[in-house]
């Protein structure tokens, strides 16, 4: 029996088309967004070392991927990858960063669902109104009505934006990517 949290072979990988490009030394904007851990957060106010992973949606067991996800290049991965930062949460806390998200345009019920599911020892945050998204520019793609965000992680020192991971491929080997960074780049003390 095939694990749900391989990635198939042959996916497309996804082409850096410069839509990150104006991100690296941006500050974050002040916009807040609900969260599962029921409080709210604004990553502009958040002190020290935050790392998030932004992510298209996360799948539901019950459910068959939808027809054509597989084609888009970078869609496909989003529980691999979360489980991979939960894997490597330690590490990652261990290496300087002092806050670590999942973020995403799907609900926070939806989420709520997730983080259980998954047993994430970090909160995912639901940037559904899309303010967040269109605040920064973040590069979103368009798939059965629902706009998403295209996978990237973001390392934010003090509200800025010090480092910017897009696009991210292989999505299972982003929180390894990550945490290589953070340890060759530790925060000033």
């Amino acid at each position: 029996m095939r694990n749900t949290l391989d990635l198939p072979a042959g996916l497309p990988v996804p082409q850096d088309d410069g839509a990150c490009d104006h991100l690296l030394g941006t500050w974050v904007p002040e916009v807040w967004l609900a969260s599962t851990d029921c409080s709210p957060v604004n990553l502009s106010r958040m002190g020290g070392r935050t790392v998030v992973y932004c992510y298209p949606r996360t799948g539901q067991p019950d459910q068959a991927i939808p027809p054509g996800w597989d084609a888009i290049p970078g869609a496909r991965g989003c529980t691999p990858q979360s489980c991979e930062f939960r894997d490597h949460f330690r590490a990652l806390t261990d290496a300087g960063a002092s806050h670590l998200f999942g973020l995403s345009t799907q609900d926070t019920e939806y989420q709520l669902e997730v983080v259980k599911r998954l047993e994430l020892p970090y909160p995912l945050l639901s940037d559904w109104e899309l303010n967040f998204v269109r605040a920064l520019k973040l590069p979103t793609f368009r798939f059965n009505s629902m706009t998403l965000i295209k996978r990237l992680t973001l390392i934010i020192d003090d509200g800025c934006i010090t480092k910017v991971f897009y696009p991210v491929f292989p999505p299972d080997k982003s929180a390894e990517q990550t945490l290589k960074w953070l340890m060759q780049n530790r925060p000033a003390s």
